[in-house]
This record gives structure tokens, C-alpha cells and sequence, in this order.
């Protein structure tokens, strides 16, 4: 089981570099719901399935962010019609160099926390995706993509969530998932009526509004 966790701890960083370094949103999409499938199954692969907390938790997960969340996101780009983040603060090659960046330093500040009961790989996985969803969320432009970024900050959340596993009661864990979900459908539309009343959903074009 820990290889197993340890390979899905990886795949879950390396998803995240490619919402990084990728233009197309489709590609991101289909990115983070890869890592809403590899988050669903770490809760299997450090547990087992001897719980029924464990099955539920990792169902959910998996519809939320692998199912529900993806689709409410093509959604909104297909509302939106917008199929690529063009201008993005910072380019590609430097994102995926903060990326990187972000990974050695978790890693860093992982040895330096107090030992938990989890995987060696969870907590500097858990860091470094908080850290790389800052950065989408700070350097792209269009709103679809802050959203990936606000859910890959929030996958991280949930990284951390899975280091208490036994001790956090359940419905707190489902009100954690909830909540993304309730976000991410509420940005959906707020991307959607931007499109249509402004013709754009580059946020950067908010701050040029002038009284008529």
C-alpha cells in the first residue's frame, strides 16, 4: 500500500506541473479531474478498505472532483468560449520553474514539521499543492483557470485532511468536499455572466471599467 500511495502522492504533483505548463484549459480540466481520481483512490491505498469511512470518503471524492467539478468547468468554457489561457502574468516555462520551486520547498519545510502518522510523501505533496494553486491562481488571467488553481489549493486542504484521517469526524470531511463543489459551481456562473455582459473573462479587463 505505501508504494501504491507514494505513486498516486506522485502522479497528483505531476498533474499539477501540467496545469502549469499547458495554454489549452481543456488540458487542465482534464488534469485536475486525473487528480480528483488520484486523490479518491490515496484514501484506499493508505487505509485499505477496512472502513466504511474510507469507501465513502474515497467514492465521493472521486465523484466530486474527479466527475461533477470537470464537467461543471467544461461547462463553463464551453458558455464562456474560451479554449486558452493566452496571456498569462507569468509565461509557461517560469510557472513550471515556481512549480518545481514550490515542490523543493515543501519538501524542505516538511522535514522541519513534527512527525504525523501518514505517508513520507503526503504532507510536502499537500505544501507544495497549496503553494502551486497560489501560483495559478495568481498568475493566470482568465477565470477558468483561477478556478483550477482554487481547486488544486484546495485539493491540498484536502492532502492535509487525509493526515487526520481517523480523527476528523466525517461530515466535517464531506462539508470540505460540499464546498468545493459549491464554489467551483458559483464561479462557473460568474465566468459565464462575464462573458456574456462584458465579452471577455480576463479578469485583468475588470479593473479598466469606467462609468459610462
Amino acid at each position: 500500500m505505501q508504494t501504491s500511495a507514494d505513486l498516486l502522492l506522485l502522479l497528483i504533483a505531476l498533474t499539477e506541473l501540467v496545469v502549469l505548463g499547458v495554454s489549452r484549459l481543456s488540458t487542465c480540466i482534464r488534469a485536475i479531474a486525473w487528480q480528483g481520481l488520484f486523490l479518491g483512490l490515496l484514501p484506499i491505498a493508505l487505509s485499505g478498505w477496512g472502513s466504511a469511512h474510507v469507501f465513502f470518503l474515497a467514492g465521493g471524492t472521486i465523484v466530486v472532483k474527479a466527475v461533477v467539478l470537470p464537467r461543471l468547468l467544461r461547462w463553463a468554457m464551453r458558455e464562456a468560449k474560451v479554449r486558452r489561457e493566452v496571456e498569462p502574468l507569468i509565461g509557461y516555462l517560469g510557472s513550471l520553474l515556481l512549480g518545481v520551486l514550490a515542490l523543493g520547498v515543501a519538501f524542505a519545510v516538511a522535514q522541519r514539521l513534527p512527525a504525523v502518522e501518514s505517508n513520507d510523501l503526503l504532507i510536502p505533496v499537500a505544501l507544495a499543492s497549496v503553494m502551486i494553486g497560489l501560483v495559478v491562481l495568481i498568475t493566470r488571467a482568465k477565470a477558468i483557470s483561477q478556478v483550477v488553481g482554487y481547486l488544486i489549493l484546495e485539493n491540498g486542504v484536502f492532502l492535509f485532511g487525509l493526515t487526520q484521517t481517523s480523527r476528523v469526524p466525517f461530515l466535517i470531511e464531506i462539508g470540505v468536499l460540499l464546498d468545493v463543489f459549491v464554489g467551483a459551481f458559483i464561479m462557473g456562473i460568474v465566468v459565464f455572466h462575464i462573458n456574456r455582459e462584458f465579452d471577455s473573462i480576463s479578469s485583468a479587463q475588470l479593473t479598466e471599467l469606467r462609468e459610462s
